[in-house]
């Protein structure tokens, strides 16, 4: 179960981290 919630966690700040950087132009 913390295994699912740390990949899931991370694959969502990695895909929010994304955006903001194809927001800012990168």
């Amino acid at each position: 179960m913390k295994r699912i919630l740390i990949t899931g966690g991370a694959g969502f700040l990695g895909s929010h981290l994304c955006k903001k950087l194809l927001a800012e132009g990168h």
